[in-house]
């Protein structure tokens, strides 16, 4: 597993705009059979800022995931609601294994 997060901090007059797109892109996301979980996080004291938590079975998928229609049509509609420019951090799975995932 390869768990990904992605800090992102939106202006804030984009808010409710981003939360709309990146719950679209989330529920698509988790059709895709290289993503077990993606979850999207909004910072209680500070609703400008989420954290999208991307956990892939393998290495390969989070590509795999950027070549989807619903990543592209997120990506380019959230490029202009960016505070600051998104960063990812990436985190390899401890517990539970990868049966506890599914």
């Amino acid at each position: 597993m390869l768990i990904v997060h992605v800090h992102v901090h939106v202006k804030s007059d984009r808010v409710e705009a981003f939360k709309a797109a990146t719950i679209e892109n989330a529920q698509n996301s988790i059709r895709e059979p290289g993503i077990a979980r993606f979850d999207v996080i909004q910072q209680k004291d500070d609703p400008t800022k989420f954290v999208l938590v991307e956990v892939y079975r393998t290495a390969d998928d989070p590509a795999k995931h950027k070549e989807t229609a619903h990543y592209q049509k997120w990506r380019d509609a959230v490029a202009g609601m960016m505070a600051e420019p998104r960063y990812s951090v990436k985190y390899e799975n401890i517990f539970p294994d990868e049966g506890g995932w599914d």
